[in-house]
């Protein structure tokens, strides 16, 4: 694991905590973990055109990667790239449970259509997830951008 800094974004019952700390370089690990890692099932999704904006935002203030953590998800975090945002396992070293790929964000021409991708499981129950890890980060970003 690389030692540069990562923003890092911990949401609690209550709320969240801003705080840099130490985590991938340049991601090349990770994406060598993504890349070797059988896909359990591959589909193709779509991101919320709110959601995705949302994290815009966050990527031009803070830049990337951002980790967000969250209790409720016991060990899960999200970690959230230029070119994919990935759920993982953060007590099993990181590994991927499912993770958004292939961001077709290229052609979009307006700021209210959603982005098309493609969703990548790597664990049995990882469909379990999807939703509460969008909303989760839905609720982390934007109470971090309201505060500034």
């Amino acid at each position: 694991m690389g030692q540069a800094g990562v923003s890092s974004l911990s949401c609690g019952n209550m709320g969240y905590r801003h705080e840099t700390r130490r985590g991938y370089e340049d991601l090349t690990e990770l994406d060598a973990r993504l890349a070797a890692l059988p896909v359990l099932a591959q589909r193709p999704d779509r991101i919320d055109a709110r959601t995705y904006n949302l994290w815009r935002r966050a990527r031009g203030r803070w830049g990337t990667p951002l980790r967000l953590q969250f209790a409720d998800l016991k060990e899960m975090e999200l970690v959230l790239a230029d070119s994919y945002w990935v759920c993982v396992d953060a007590s099993k070293n990181d590994v991927p449970v499912i993770a958004w790929v292939d961001l077709e964000d290229g052609d979009r021409s307006a700021l209210h259509t959603d982005v098309a991708c493609k969703l990548n499981y790597y664990h049995f129950a990882a469909s379990a997830l999807r939703g509460r890890c969008l909303r989760r980060m839905e609720e982390a970003l934007g109470a971090r951008l309201r505060e500034g």
